[in-house]
């Protein structure tokens, strides 16, 4: 099967031999020190009872042999793998085979019970995380950029330099469109060589934050060059302090042009959050993603030349798009440099969402959870439902469904006999049989009465009873 080979160091051991090694020989309790010098070399766990299961998944989830707590996932199909699925971070179930409680109490169902379907159950979650984390990556770019801008162009200009109906158009691409961009891209195989996150590993990660950071510098930069120096770098009118009334000016066209190229290429960053530099590897794998940029990019041309006072912009020459396009290029060629910085420099303190989950509020289903007593071990904040309430849940459907079977076989015996009792030949066989059943009553009452007589002809009264019946 490939599970081990020769030479391995790991362990293939039943349901006995374990409970032997992981026991104290005094107390017969589980250690947790002896389940941690089993558990880690342990490979096959055969002929093992349901409890050798919760035992080793709670061995493995309350150990602290390893950096961070290990996650723990289970697969199984019968009512007696219920605490483990329970217990474990991620419970499999077998959705043709496996009982109702199994599913019940499993967070994944394999539908067609097949195995290489955790793999893919493994790959899809890995992408749905990454998808998230991408989006996550994008939108706090863009956000961050609005935001100090809007304001301090209202502090510095008294005029923000991105209107209304542009930040409408800015937050469709942000959230609508990129979502649907980044969020629809399909698994690859790619996903499964690296390792997985943990349970506390930040949703933010320091190389997202080292892109967000370095990619919102670079566009800021950008954006106030041209607000305060454009009228110089481009040669063309000053648009600040323009009137309310006044038509749109070249000057802020310009920059809520530079603003959303500079978005749409960031968004292509956007799809390597782990520090791959080359952004552009499967750009095409994903018809979705590229018509959507295709599609903003020719609506933003649209905007700028026909847009008009709707949308506050004027039209810009070849010159000025030149411009705008090479600042939006900038940043594939920044996010290089960006990528090149080292990661560590930023720590721990730029990490998002790395606390540990809250524990789970005991007795929520009214009764403790039992557990065995473990020496000089570390006892897991979180608290999960007792097993034995889902013991009991099994033992009522299975009383349940017994009932129902004894209910539809005594119907269907009632309805035999009413049938039998309708044909007329087995009527007389009844009516033989009850007459035949009077006489040997009768006979039994005489043969029952009081004898007076001596034995002979006690024995011989007997005799003829026996004889009339």
């Amino acid at each position: 099967c490939g599970i081990i080979k020769p030479g391995d160091n790991y362990l293939v051991l039943d349901g006995k031999e374990f409970n032997k090694r992981v026991r104290d020989p005094h107390t017969n309790e589980i250690r947790q020190d002896l389940l941690d010098k089993v558990w880690p070399r342990l490979r096959v766990l055969a002929r093992s009872q349901p409890i050798d299961k919760y035992t080793l998944v709670k061995g493995i989830i309350d150990s602290n042999i390893s950096a961070g707590r290990e996650v723990v996932a289970v697969t199984g199909d019968g009512t007696n793998d219920a605490p483990a699925l329970k217990k474990a971070d991620v419970g499999f179930a077998m959705g043709i085979a496996g009982t109702d409680v199994a599913k019940e109490v499993s967070d994944i169902i394999l539908t067609d019970d097949n195995f290489t379907s955790i793999v893919k159950a493994v790959m899809w979650g890995r992408n749905v995380y990454d998808s998230i984390a991408k989006f996550l990556q994008f939108q706090l770019t863009v956000n961050i950029v609005a935001v100090i801008v809007a304001f301090i162009g209202a502090c510095a200009i008294q005029d923000s330099p991105l209107k209304a109906v542009q930040m409408l158009w800015v937050n469709l691409i942000m959230d609508t469109l990129a979502s649907l961009a980044l969020a629809t891209e399909l698994p690859t195989p790619d996903l499964l060589l690296r390792k997985p996150y943990g349970r506390t590993s930040p949703l933010i990660s320091p190389t997202m934050a080292k892109n967000i950071l370095g990619q919102g510098l670079y566009q800021l930069v950008v954006v106030f060059g041209i607000m305060f120096f454009g009228e110089k770098m481009f040669d063309i009118d000053n648009g600040r302090g323009a009137g309310l009334r006044e038509p749109p000016s070249v000057h802020f066209t310009m920059i809520f042009n530079a603003f959303v190229m500079m978005t749409l290429f960031n968004e292509i960053n956007a799809r390597k959050i782990h520090g791959q530099r080359n952004v552009f590897l499967g750009f095409f794998s994903n018809p979705i993603y590229y018509v959507i940029w295709i599609a903003t990019f020719i609506s933003q041309i649209v905007i700028i030349e026909f847009g008009g006072i709707a949308f506050s912009t004027t039209s810009l020459n070849v010159e000025q798009w030149t411009w705008c396009i090479l600042f939006g290029v900038g940043v594939l060629l920044w996010q290089q440099v960006v990528t090149t910085f080292p990661t560590s420099f930023f720590g721990r303190k730029m990490e998002v969402g790395a606390n540990p989950p809250e524990p789970l509020s005991p007795n929520l289903d009214g009764d403790s959870v039992p557990s065995y007593p473990h020496s000089r071990s570390h006892q897991n904040p979180i608290v999960n439902r007792s097993g034995q309430i889902l013991w009991i849940r099994g033992l009522t459907r299975l009383q349940t469904q017994i009932r129902v079977v004894n209910a539809f076989r005594h119907g269907v015996d009632g309805t035999q006999l009413q049938q039998a009792a309708s044909n007329q030949n087995v009527q007389r066989v009844l009516q033989r049989q009850a007459s035949l059943n009077k006489r040997m009553s009768n006979c039994s009452s005489i043969s029952e009465e009081p004898v007076t007589a001596n034995n002979s002809k006690s024995a011989s009264h007997t005799e003829t009873a026996v004889k009339l019946c």
